[in-house]
């Protein structure tokens, strides 16, 4: 993310929107990416004091553009929903985002990650995660004392900020809402959808077919000269 401050000619100063580098580097790092975003969003839609952002520049410091790094997901709760083009945190009530999350890809360096980490330590983020999909690895770090410290053990790890629930299964990153339902995949949205409707459908056939016999029923006892309605009674 090296880009030269620019200025106009106003002396105004910029703060891009964008490195001109795609979110993710390939399939599997997009996938847990937009699993995470997906699904967070829909955690907290009724909550209109928590904005969820994936690859958004944040810029903890008014004057300094230099000064960003672009998570690959995070959580800012005390903020109001809505688009914005960067994350600038003194238009904020300088509030920082307390949940971020990293997703690894194979053209990551240690030394950026390293950078990532002490950006997060120093700008107060309260929870960070990293998932690496290749190898089915999650760490994790919480603040405690003004600083970031590892989780033992992230694996069954429930977030203190979010709820929510962390698992490895089969090396998969999979995380459950407070209510103990798993977060759905799109796919899974989809077909789980699709089942709800053809059911529904289902439902009101069998309920038309129902209510034709019945019809069929009331106008045989007429024929036999017997009232239907005395009959139901």
């Amino acid at each position: 993310m090296e880009m030269t401050v620019q200025q106009v000619a106003t002396n105004k100063i910029v703060y891009p929107e964008s490195d001109g580098k795609p979110m993710a580097d390939n399939t599997k790092q997009l996938e847990s990416i937009v699993y995470l975003y997906d699904n967070l969003s829909a955690l907290f839609a009724d909550r209109e004091d928590v904005f969820v952002a994936a690859d958004l520049f944040w810029y903890p410091v008014e004057g300094h553009p230099e000064i960003r790094t672009a998570p690959d997901m995070m959580v800012v709760f005390g903020r109001p929903k809505g688009h914005r083009p960067s994350y600038k945190q003194w238009e904020e009530d300088g509030i920082a985002p307390q949940v971020v999350f990293e997703v690894l890809s194979p053209s990551n360096r240690p030394s950026d990650l390293i950078e990532k980490f002490l950006f997060y330590q120093q700008y107060g983020v309260e929870e960070c995660y990293l998932y690496d999909p290749d190898r089915g690895i999650l760490d994790g770090w919480i603040r405690k004392e003004g600083a970031l410290h590892p989780i033992p053990n992230p694996d069954g790890w429930t977030s203190p900020r979010l709820g929510v629930r962390f698992t490895l299964e089969e090396g998969q990153l999979v995380a459950y809402r407070p209510d103990g339902e798993r977060f759905l995949t799109y796919t899974e949205l989809r077909r789980r959808v699709e089942e709800e409707r053809h059911r529904a459908t289902q439902a009101q056939q069998d309920a038309e077919q129902a209510r034709r016999r019945a019809e069929r029923l009331a106008q045989r006892l007429r024929e036999l000269g017997i009232d239907p309605e005395e009959v139901a009674g």
